[in-house]
């Protein structure tokens, strides 16, 4: 076992949305064109994204002159609405290797999505992702999580049965790509003691392995 695991998770950024496309492009080929990674970072209250990076990989380096400041949040929205977005944002200078995406409405929180580049896999890069969405959730105060996903993804449900997730449902027909049904998941209220105690066994074993991670989801 390492010290550290060389992958990290924050918040995405607005510059990391070409990376989070090329993710989105090769885990789910077949729902091409993604989200709209960047009017729901500058616009989408209820929508929150983490991505995992590569902490000895940089990514190319900004094109933006040394010195020169990034536009605020604001102007990022004025410039977005009016058209004069910068066509491909600049980099943060960091190698996106995955992504996961929520909704947290009221006391709910639902997963979006979550994937990870081919050749960064079986890394426990979704793993960590994951342990980051759940305590997203839990510091925006939601008491349960529910995902969807395709029936056939098997490996998947077992990863989130692990976290405690249980079926509750089916959605017939859900992916129209093909028409395959989507398997409805849900955890129990993630604070309960139960819940809480399962978490921190996992994330205490997942460091074991893979080594200790640097989580920034406030």
């Amino acid at each position: 076992m390492g010290d550290a695991l060389r992958y990290a998770v924050r918040p995405m950024q607005v510059e990391d949305v070409p990376q989070a496309n090329e993710i989105d492009r090769e885990c789910f080929p077949t729902q091409w064109p993604p989200p709209s990674y960047k009017r729901e970072l500058l616009f989408g209250s209820l929508s929150h994204y983490l991505v995992a990076w590569d902490t000895e990989q940089p990514a190319p380096p900004p094109e933006n002159p040394a010195g020169r400041s990034r536009p605020s949040l604001f102007w990022e929205r004025i410039r977005y609405l009016l058209g004069m977005e910068r066509k491909e944002p600049q980099s943060p200078g960091q190698r996106i290797v995955g992504l996961i995406g929520l909704w947290i409405m009221a006391d709910k929180a639902h997963f979006t999505t979550i994937g990870v580049r081919g050749a960064y896999r079986r890394q426990g890069i979704g793993e960590l992702l994951l342990i980051a969405a759940i305590g997203l959730a839990l510091r925006r105060n939601a008491s349960v999580v529910t995902l969807e996903m395709r029936r056939s993804n098997l490996a998947a449900q077992a990863l989130y049965e692990k976290y405690g997730f249980s079926r509750i449902g089916v959605r017939k027909g859900y992916y129209s790509d093909d028409g395959e049904d989507a398997v409805v998941m849900s955890t129990e209220r993630i604070t309960s003691a139960s819940f809480q105690s399962q978490l921190q066994r996992l994330k205490k074993a997942h460091a074991q392995r893979w080594g200790s991670a640097q989580l920034q989801i406030d």
